[in-house]
């Protein structure tokens, strides 16, 4: 048997393998769990415009540098808050934006 997190498929930018790019990505890749970890305090802390305006730079910042499977989980942060949803639906949508930073991977070198 396994775990969930064995069956967790890295999630690689799609610019990572290109030289003159990498060691930016590289920057984003190691930036990523201190952006989680600002969103989920803003989230705790209750300050949904904090939490939707960190949603919206990590959607364009992941979508520059390749991780653009990122960004429509980043919007629907952003469009939950702006349309007042219930904070169970924000929850929900912050959960599920954490879960896919959190298999944001450093592109294999040498491969």
């Amino acid at each position: 048997m396994t775990s969930g997190m064995d069956q967790i498929e890295p999630l690689y930018s799609t610019l990572g393998a290109d030289p003159l790019l990498a060691e930016i990505v590289d920057m984003f890749v190691d930036e990523i769990p201190d952006r989680v970890e600002r969103l989920l305090e803003q989230l705790w802390s209750g300050d949904l415009e904090a939490v939707r305006r960190t949603a919206h730079q990590l959607k364009g910042a992941a979508g520059s540098y390749g991780f653009e499977t990122i960004s429509p989980f980043a919007a629907e942060v952003e469009s939950a808050i702006r349309a007042n949803e219930p904070e169970e639906a924000i929850r929900l949508s912050v959960k599920q934006l954490v879960e896919l930073c959190d298999r944001v991977r450093h592109m294999p070198r040498g491969t």
